[in-house]
């Protein structure tokens, strides 16, 4: 069946646009859904709009090498990447068990992509075809792309890009990168030549890493070394956050087993003009027809609107801002509109958008005042300990795109459900306003994560008062309006940092609040993160003072116990848990 709404994704989809031959084979972990939040649709359709012949190989088969070559050798590359996530969080829990579901498999059936997919799909591409350039992208590359903290395996694993023997890797939000590979490919160059592309990262050989080392490049303590020495780890994780500002970033070199990894500048940050071109490209938003049940994780999105990326929060269990960038890239309100009201006329449409916002809800169109200063700048939060006064925090700018959105014809509700970022939005009383008046479907998401001044400061995260002020405020706003709304929270469990005692405190806030948290994270360490350092060292990567890690399984499942201390099963580990703490005292009133 010829689809004209997506990308080929079969040789005979490929016969149908008449086309003899394909310039690059986009291959993909996850299903393929034509949709601008799955990675490889956006890839792909940025590609297509350069004129190139684009193919999709969604989950293909990994035990030998013939889907690889079932649209013949690409001309220019293959663009590989685990999906969405990272696979190994994909699979397995934070206690390394196998989970029931992916949900951006079809019918979130598990088993469709292998462990660590980066490296399995690059073999067998190269088996494929041993001469085709192997471009590596995705948050799985992007955040292993140094030597890192592997959880499931308990050990410091080297680069992706070696275990991987890609040509180049490119990390971060890709557009510009994949472009200029292209086109340079295209115009004659190989790709041992594209060694000064910003956001990608390249390998040397043996002799190359004997040689002269790159102009004006920091050397990171070797893959060797941070394996065999906490500081040294912690040093590494420092400097990779420290040089993580385009604006003066410099090339980052690490050795590993007589070879090294290169990573240049991270990519500039795409204008508003950039970004409407990408988000305007013709996506279907539907997963490819001959699914034959729906895609988990396309249900969950498929009626939101990304309205900005990129997150200067800095939260040390969170990869966005080393991702993403923490300079904020928005689209204008004309082109979020604009898609808003193509959702709404799609047949049969409900009325309602699910989300219009981002990584955090309310960092729209927010930078810096003095544009200089934070080009300079190598801090890696704006908003931690405190707001920058360099931070330009108006709201303005954002309740007017709601305001837009809220006037456009078939609209019932636009939900704000991504996370609000609660000492920002109490900058703007407005903003807390309307979105209690009109964004709120009687529950509004927060995420809090602790009490303890201790363990935010280890999470990168404001007090406990900024959470209590939001809570008034947005309450109070709520009631003005005539409207019975409530706040569902989240909390994490066993971060570093985070002791029995702490816990113990958090749940008798909670339990004093009556408040019954029903979804809890399970600290997992994912690569790369400020977090997963502290985990893996027991350090502060910025200061070298040690920090408590809750790394017993008995522990985790008592701090998890006393979160949900509401729980009838939960008794016999909170009552372990409070007499491990010598705290008799709080038995009858946790339970």
């Amino acid at each position: 069946m010829k689809n004209p709404l997506f990308l080929p994704v079969t040789p005979e989809e490929i016969r149908q646009r008449g086309w003899d031959a394909v310039d690059v084979v986009l291959v993909t972990g996850d299903a393929y859904v034509d949709h601008p939040s799955f990675a490889m649709a956006l890839v792909g359709r940025v590609l297509e709009a350069e004129g190139l012949r684009v193919a999709i190989l969604a989950q293909p088969r990994w035990d030998d090498c013939a889907d690889f070559r079932k649209f013949g050798r690409p001309r220019l590359f293959f663009g590989v990447s685990a999906g969405n996530m990272d696979s190994m969080i994909n699979k397995y829990t934070h206690n390394r068990r196998v989970r029931s579901t992916d949900e951006f498999s079809p019918g979130g059936r598990p088993g469709l992509r292998p462990d660590r997919a980066s490296i399995i799909y690059c073999q067998r591409a190269r088996e494929a075809y041993p001469d085709a350039p192997i471009v590596l992208g995705g948050i799985e590359a992007s955040m292993r792309r140094f030597a890192h903290y592997d959880y499931w395996s308990d050990k410091v694993r080297k680069s992706v890009l070696l275990d991987a023997k890609a040509d180049l890797l490119v990390y971060g939000m890709g557009e510009r990168a994949v472009r200029e590979i292209a086109a340079r490919l295209g115009g004659g160059e190989t790709i041992s030549a594209l060694r000064n592309i910003r956001g990608t990262a390249y390998p040397l050989g043996a002799r190359e890493t004997a040689g002269p080392a790159v102009p004006g490049a920091l050397e990171l303590p070797s893959a060797g070394e941070v394996a065999g020495d906490r500081v040294k780890f912690s040093a590494a994780t420092r400097i990779i956050y420290e040089e993580s500002n385009p604006y003066n970033a410099r090339p980052l070199v690490q050795k590993s087993e007589g070879r090294a990894v290169v990573q240049n500048p991270p990519a500039l940050p795409l204008t508003t003009e950039e970004m409407d071109a990408v988000y305007g490209l013709p996506f279907a938003k539907l997963a490819h027809p001959s699914y034959r049940e729906p895609v988990p994780a396309l249900e969950m999105i498929k009626d939101s609107i990304v309205i900005h990326r990129g997150c200067f929060g800095g939260c040390a269990f969170c990869s966005l801002t080393l991702h993403q960038g923490r300079f904020i890239q928005s689209r204008s309100a004309a082109s979020v509109a604009g898609e808003a009201e193509r959702l709404l006329a799609a047949p049969r449409h409900p009325g309602n958008i699910s989300d219009l916002g981002a990584p955090s809800a309310n960092m729209y169109a927010m930078g810096g005042r003095n544009m200089d200063v934070c080009r300079a700048c190598r801090k890696t939060s704006c908003v931690y300990p405190a707001i920058c006064p360099n931070l330009n925090t108006d709201h303005q700018p954002l309740l007017a795109l709601m305001r837009r959105v809220r006037e456009l014809k078939g609209l019932k509700k636009a939900f704000v459900a991504s996370g609000i970022r609660m000492d920002l939005a109490l900058q703007c009383g407005e903003y807390i306003s309307e979105v209690a008046r009109f964004h709120t479907g009687g529950q509004l998401k927060v995420a809090p994560e602790h009490i303890s001044p201790r363990v935010l400061a280890a999470m990168r995260k404001p007090p406990v008062e900024v959470f209590k002020a939001f809570a008034d405020r947005f309450l109070a706003e709520s009631k003005k309006a005539g409207l019975e709304q409530y706040l569902v929270l989240y909390f994490i469990s066993a971060h570093p940092g985070s002791t029995l005692a702490d816990m113990a405190e958090l749940a008798v806030f909670l339990k004093e609040r009556r408040i019954r948290p029903q979804q809890i994270n399970d600290f997992l360490p994912a690569p790369m993160e400020l977090a997963t350092s502290i985990y893996f060292t027991g350090l502060d990567p910025f200061t070298l003072e040690p920090v408590y890690v809750p790394k017993k399984e008995t522990e985790r499942r008592m701090q998890r116990a006393l979160l949900q201390y509401y729980k009838p099963e939960n008794k016999p580990l909170i009552i372990k848990a409070l007499r491990e703490l010598n705290r008799p005292d709080l038995l009858k009133r946790l339970i």
